[in-house]
């Protein structure tokens, strides 16, 4: 024990180099939470905090890696997670309860039935609410239900709780949840994310249903207001609305002007793409109100496609230069990222992984096919695992794009995933593929853009830029614009750029500034030439 001049205790041990191990306490501090997992195994063990040398219990375990939470509510444990139902794979996350005191082996039921309509995004517990992320469509909601929740009635619709709805703006692309340390305070905190408004870091008072915007950045809708010759009387008029939600109570709308929301300026739209093999690819636009869609505007597509993580499609005030500029910023959720459930993230991952590529193809074509962004005008923005999932599009078709900025790309696969002394190269094989697999090896060859570079053809511009930092190996980003400028054909309009930092880009708030600045240039530069 930590602090202790005791000799200290065993309590778990893992003798395996690849079991991951994570400590947590529930939020009202009675219990804490050992988790183990690997590529074969979770499991999780509570510990009494009150007891702590009394041993570990196991509570609960499955035969594959999942993702899952455990929290303690008045004698039942909440289980969160993703784990297979019954042998079969789920898609999306599900609540379990037990009780603390049980017979062996324990019994967890489901809290809500499966509705492939109303996806449970995450949980959040204090001492009086639930609250619950929840995504129709891709429409996300907030929501809250009193506890303790009924039981002896077995799972049921979420409808059935009769949830409050929290007041939420449009587009909302993502809600995460804040720290909420205090389990016994009614408020919880939230931020909210929006490609059309900066983020907003919310309170929300559970027991009666105010809140609170407590950080926001509130200049930007002033500026803007004058920028297009705007005033703020006419949002200022707006009103509260209250409309009823089928099966629950009031969800209560507030006017945009509350939230330093930019739709008045700046308009979000959503796209279904047919990828190459029929799968349905969401796609979101943000446009200039005052600069509508027409054929000869310049475009942005933004891709990431990996980890199983949602596309951040957060407000980014560095964008806003090209927005006003008539630019169309757009987002292509291609599959192996997140938002469509394990099963979209796995087949875009390894062997899959050219599903990405195609998709995000796809999703360039459709932008240029439908006049959204004028032909020949189209650049790529990808970061890390996104500036492989572009390079390897710029591989497939070259003439797609006008443009590229590339951070700190993943473009060597074949050979960094080869030295496994590297340190983001064992965390990697589950995503990119492990190449003493002979499948995994042809796939990898297949999709990596060092390996894949045409010969002969003209390029777009490319800006790819890295740092000397442990993690991410500069020598990618150098071999791959060496080879490039060896092999297409040279264009003095169509540079081919390497940019060098001595620091992370997001440790460094002023070089953050600069980076931006510099891509934002270098795009419109290319564009204009």
């Amino acid at each position: 024990m930590i602090g202790s001049n005791e000799e200290d205790t065993l309590l778990l041990e893992e003798l395996t180099g690849n079991v991951h191990v994570n400590i947590k306490h529930t939020k009202d501090f009675r219990f804490v939470t050992v988790n183990t997992f690997s590529t074969t195994s979770s499991k999780v063990f509570l510990i009494n905090a009150a007891d702590p040398l009394s041993g570990l219990t196991l509570v609960w375990e499955c035969e594959a890696v999942a993702h899952c939470i455990v929290e303690h509510h008045q004698g039942y444990l909440y289980l969160f997670t993703d784990a297979a139902k019954m042998g079969q794979p789920v898609d999306f996350h599900y609540l379990l309860r037990s009780p603390v005191h049980t017979f062996a082996p324990r019994k967890w039921e489901s809290v809500f039935i499966d509705d492939q309509e109303v996806i449970i995004e995450d949980v959040d517990f204090c001492d009086t609410h639930l609250v619950i992320i929840v995504r129709e469509d891709r429409k996300f909601k907030l929501c809250s239900i009193p506890l303790p929740l009924p039981t002896g009635k077995g799972p049921v619709h979420l409808k059935e709780f009769y949830p409050h709805f929290l007041p939420l703006p449009k587009f909302v692309s993502q809600i995460s949840t804040g720290p909420n340390y205090d389990y016994y305070s009614s408020t919880m905190r939230f931020t909210i994310s929006s490609p059309v408004m900066p983020d907003a870091v919310v309170d929300y008072d559970l027991s009666n249903g105010k809140w609170n915007i407590v950080q926001q950045q509130n200049m930007l809708l002033d500026r803007t207001r004058v920028l297009y010759g705007r005033t703020s009387s006419a949002s200022s008029s707006e009103k509260s609305s209250i409309s009823q939600d089928s099966g629950s109570r009031n969800e209560v709308c507030f006017g945009d002007h509350l939230w330093n929301d930019l739709s008045e300026f700046y308009a979000c739209e959503h796209y279904d793409v047919s990828s190459y093999d029929g799968a349905v690819v969401p796609l979101t636009i943000v446009y200039s109100h005052t600069r509508k869609k027409v054929a000869h505007n310049p475009g942005l597509l933004h891709g990431h496609g990996a980890y199983g993580e949602l596309l951040d499609k957060r407000w980014r005030t560095e964008l806003k230069s090209l927005l006003d500029r008539g630019w169309v910023i757009a987002y292509a959720d291609v599959r192996g990222g997140g938002g469509g459930g394990k099963k979209w993230h796995h087949d875009g991952r390894r062997t899959g992984k050219h599903n990405s590529i195609n998709d995000y193809i796809s999703c360039a074509k459709f932008l240029i096919e439908k006049e959204i962004v004028q032909e020949n005008k189209l650049a790529g923005w990808g970061y890390s695992a996104g500036g492989l999932l572009v390079a390897s599009a710029i591989n497939l078709c070259p003439d797609l794009f006008r443009a590229a900025v590339l951070k700190v790309p993943f473009l060597d696969p074949s050979n960094t995933l080869l030295y496994p002394i590297l340190p983001l190269t064992p965390a990697d094989y589950e995503e990119f593929g492990y190449p003493g697999d002979i499948e995994d090896f042809r796939a990898i060859r297949n999709y990596c853009p060092y390996e894949n570079i045409q010969k002969d053809v003209l390029y777009p511009a490319v800006m790819v830029s890295s740092s000397f930092n442990t993690r991410f190996g500069v020598w990618e980003a150098a071999k791959w614009v060496t080879r490039v400028r060896e092999r297409s054909i040279y264009d003095p309009e169509r540079p081919i750029l390497l940019n060098l930092t001595v620091d992370l880009v997001e440790e460094n708030r002023y070089l953050q500034c600069k980076e931006s600045a510099l891509e934002t240039a270098f795009l419109i530069k290319m564009m204009d030439s």
